[in-house]
């Protein structure tokens, strides 16, 4: 019998390939000639689980009554160990019944919400670069980004005056992320402040992505959208216990603030998922609430990690600001050098596998970036060996 037909939909044609994918192929290839890799690709931490997380883990998937489906929103016991963290961590105070919603970890949600308020044709402000889900988010819900360019003159903070009237009027949601992914660029109550009263103006939905808060160096606390005057009122915050506790495999975030967002992206999730399995719920609770010398702990391994690459880098002639937060370096293309041709030549002349920065958009052209997710040693021998290819 002759095979049928097999064509994607449009919502896929229309998608650029997945940046990591593209990354993780040529990787593949290089390994297959025989080189070792350095893989500062991926922002996958290489630090392990703490161990009385696991502990709860094991513990709860024992339990019975957590083999059977979990509610959609999430178990109350975690939602109030969320909204608990966030009140001695930022001050905000959240009702977890209705101001806290477990997510499948946060790019499940990120991705999710566009469904819930945008239709066909609606505009969604997107940072660039940025996250790709922001974008890939937006086109699987028929709406349209309008990219917001980060320039490195503004510290990589968007001009939200730059707008144009027509699409702000258009537009249903606007995306923010501090400390960002893949700049590492930090924002202040002043911008979010900023970014309230243009929500307001425009009718927006706020989404801010905060993975990266507890991932600070040099005593800096990062703050919380949620944490200035009528934040709640126009938007949401994603968190995730992937970056500050090493879980990104388990799956385990959650969304807080307005309760009306949170209950239309709660509305989707019923009908396409069926929630977080009880057990690593459970376990979330116990990261989020027992003691957290564990992530200080982390802080200043990634803090090492960063002032040895940023030593080296230096010493090769690349320049990359001083992060204040996340475990990524955003770092200049040397002259003569697109972040594609950058990437390439370091993976086949030093086994050192980067992520080219217009693969997070247009405006990360001209850079890589560098993930500290891997020990001090390998970042030492990374920077040897782009010394001896010529850079």
């Amino acid at each position: 019998m002759p095979a049928i037909s097999i064509e994607r939909a449009e919502r896929l044609k229309r998608l650029p390939p997945y940046l990591f994918a593209m990354i993780d192929k040529m990787k593949q290839e290089a390994i297959a000639e025989g080189k070792d890799i350095i893989s500062l690709g991926i922002g996958d931490p290489d630090l392990p689980t703490p161990g009385h997380v696991i502990e709860e883990l094991a513990a709860a998937a024992r339990r019975p009554e957590n083999h059977q489906y979990p509610s959609y929103e999430g178990l109350l016991s975690f939602r109030k160990g969320c909204a608990d963290w966030y009140g001695w961590r930022f001050g905000v105070a959240l009702d977890p019944r209705t101001e806290v919603l477990s997510l499948i970890g946060s790019k499940e949600g990120i991705a999710h919400i566009s469904l819930a308020f945008t239709n066909p044709g609606d505009y969604a402000l997107v940072p660039d670069p940025a996250y790709p889900v922001y974008e890939i988010g937006t086109y699987f819900a028929g709406g349209k980004p309008h990219f917001m360019p980060l320039k490195e003159e503004r510290g990589f903070l968007p001009d939200l005056g730059a707008v144009p009237a027509d699409v702000a009027k258009k537009a249903r949601l606007i995306f923010i992320n501090y400390p960002n992914n893949p700049t590492a660029a930090c924002a202040e109550a002043g911008f979010y402040r900023e970014v309230v009263e243009f929500a307001r103006s425009h009718d927006l939905i706020v989404c801010s992505d905060n993975a990266y808060s507890e991932m600070s160096f040099d005593g800096y606390q990062p703050a919380s959208f949620l944490s200035v005057p009528g934040a709640k009122e126009v938007g949401v915050e994603f968190h995730s216990c992937s970056k500050t506790y090493n879980m990104t495999g388990w799956r385990i975030g959650f969304a807080v603030g307005n309760a009306d967002v949170l209950a239309g992206l709660g509305a989707i999730k019923t009908n396409v998922d069926s929630g977080v399995f009880q057990a690593v719920q459970e376990a979330g609770l116990r990261a989020l609430t027992a003691d957290q010398a564990g992530v200080g702990e982390m802080r200043r391994t990634y803090q090492r990690r960063r002032d040895v690459m940023l030593e080296g880098l230096k010493e090769l002639g690349l320049r990359a600001n001083k992060p204040k937060a996340t475990f990524y370096l955003w770092v200049k293309c040397p002259g003569g050098y697109t972040s594609m041709e950058f990437t390439a030549r370091l993976l086949k002349t030093s086994g050192v596998v980067t992520t080219p920065g217009v693969g997070f958009g247009k405006s990360g052209e001209g850079y890589v970036r560098m993930a500290l997710t891997v020990p001090e040693p390998r970042l030492r021998e990374a920077v040897a060996r782009i010394k001896k290819a010529g850079f």
